[in-house]
């Protein structure tokens, strides 16, 4: 039962939530549709339940101020950070990820936020240049800190 087990339980995690999300959000007319808030946001919550427990430092308030938008820059919520971004396919090992991140804006979100966070997604597709990810999560911080100051409706899980 060494890390091969504990890597298949997080892959199934993993999966189990993909299920879920699809679950939760119902069923789509196609990818130009977007969700209710209330499916944004239980998608989120879902995400945050497989983040948080890897980061026990992140308190539910800290995690909350994030939702908030007060980031706060220590490797704990940098790396809870990166953890959502990751399920969210915007970061995969430190590196922004440009067309996954713009298919989830289509799928995840309402369409009153669409517009308004491709144009963000587009400012911020640099932020994440000639950061290292090991082993504060910098990258992360960086993404969500622009996005932050780029999009006037933030959410995030």
């Amino acid at each position: 039962m060494g890390c091969g087990f504990h890597s298949i339980v997080s892959e199934m995690k993993f999966h189990l939530l993909l299920i879920c999300v699809a679950i939760s959000l119902g069923p789509l007319p196609g990818l130009e549709a977007g969700v209710t808030e209330e499916q944004m946001w239980s998608a989120g919550n879902l995400m945050r339940d497989v983040c948080l427990p890897k980061y026990p430092k992140v308190s539910k308030e800290i995690a909350d101020n994030i939702r908030n938008g007060n980031i706060p820059n220590s490797k704990d919520s940098n790396c809870y950070i990166n953890c959502i971004l990751e399920m969210m396919q915007s970061i995969k090992k430190g590196k922004f990820q440009l067309e996954p991140t713009l298919k989830q804006v289509d799928i995840m979100l309402p369409d009153s936020y669409k517009d308004e966070y491709r144009k963000g997604i587009h400012l911020c597709r640099d932020s994440t240049v000639g950061l290292k990810n090991a082993p504060n999560c910098d990258p992360a911080h960086a993404l969500l800190s622009c996005l932050k100051n780029n999009i006037k409706v933030f959410v995030f899980p």
